[in-house]
């Protein structure tokens, strides 16, 4: 009995021992909360963030990291950063981007921004991810991106001399696992916050349009002229959008059927995401596809150019006229607005930039 006893207080000894060793080594990653611009906190409902994948620190500079490295694709040639580049609001130049053998897509990069308010957690022009990781999960296998395979792609971090450390930084662990790459990536994408634009300092009090700016945001916010405001947001949305899918009169008959491709469900056919009108200085070409490239081509569609389909958005309303028809002043004036809406400061940021 008194042997057992003995034995017994030794065991609880070792256990203890070992737990205060374990709370003494073991690391907690240091929070890091969005900084919320005061414009989206006085208009909008706060960003989601997953429960299962909080900001901190640590994981947001792994993120970045992983964002810039082209170790994610097969031949260690192409970054998310090459189709989705810093200075053109985290897109591409290219109508279609291209992959690592130069295999082209069939639609245009989306740039990365406000991705937090996303509320309803579908992205790409077609809505086919459900949340931003399984977002940044897609490209690696995509045989017309990445072109890699994630056991490949695990395997290289895990034989890398830096990223088993970044990631028990991150993670509390050095076992590297798709799940984890696309947290630290999506936790990057949530910081990526654009709202320093003229725009936004005219509504903060900070500076004054010109004649030929206000009445271009009369013209987007007018029902009777532009009549932009119903997907693309307005003074009250500093999105910049609905984050809805619509057809915007770009065909009459479709090869890429978008949302309906997504959905199976033909009434979604020729339905693609609305884009964030921030930053269009940046982002050209435009649409999903890449067709246009300058916003005069863009302000011509919706003036004249709409085509008439199965699906056509109930919000282009004057479709049968060919569109709203704008005077040529008035095409003016809206472009000067839409560029009050370019946000220097963003693409400028070092802590977005690959430094």
């Amino acid at each position: 009995m008194k042997k057992w006893l003995i034995n017994s207080v030794l065991f609880t000894v070792f256990i203890c021992c070992a737990c205060s060793n374990e709370s003494v080594t073991s690391y907690e990653p240091t929070a890091a909360n969005l900084e919320i611009p005061k414009l989206f906190s006085d208009n909008i409902i706060p960003p989601v963030i997953p429960n299962t994948n909080p900001q901190t620190i640590e994981g947001v500079a792994l993120g970045k990291t992983l964002f810039f490295d082209p170790i994610l694709s097969g031949d260690n040639s192409q970054a998310c950063a090459d189709c989705h580049a810093p200075q053109n609001a985290f897109t591409d130049t290219s109508r279609f981007s291209d992959g690592i053998d130069g295999t082209l897509g069939t639609r245009n990069s989306m740039p990365l921004f406000n991705l937090a308010w996303n509320y309803d957690e579908q992205f790409f022009w077609d809505g086919k991810s459900f949340s931003l990781e399984h977002q940044a999960f897609s490209p690696v296998t995509d045989p017309t991106e990445m072109k890699s395979s994630w056991t490949d792609v695990v395997q290289k971090l895990q034989q890398h001399p830096e990223y088993p450390t970044l990631f028990e930084q991150a993670f509390g662990t050095q076992r590297i696992d798709s799940t984890l790459v696309t947290k630290a990536i999506a936790q990057f994408e949530r910081t990526l916050i654009s709202a320093n634009s003229k725009f936004d300092k005219f509504l903060l009090g900070e500076v004054n349009l010109t004649p030929e700016e206000q009445n271009g945001f009369d013209v987007f916010m007018d029902e009777a002229r532009g009549d932009c405001f119903h997907c693309h947001g307005s003074d009250k949305n500093p999105l910049w959008t609905d984050n809805a899918f619509h057809n915007n009169g770009l065909d009459a008959t479709f090869t890429d059927l978008g949302l309906g491709t997504v959905t199976g469900d033909p009434a979604d056919n020729g339905k693609f995401r609305s884009p964030s009108l921030r930053n269009l200085e940046f982002t050209a070409p435009y649409m999903h596809d890449g067709r246009f490239n300058t916003l005069e081509e863009v302000i011509e569609h919706y003036s004249e150019g709409l085509q008439n389909s199965p699906t056509i958005d109930p919000l282009m309303k004057k479709v049968a006229l060919g569109g709203v028809g704008l005077s040529e002043k008035d095409k003016s004036d809206l472009k000067a607005f839409l560029l009050t809406l370019s946000d220097y400061d963003f693409i400028s940021n070092p802590d977005f930039l690959n430094q």
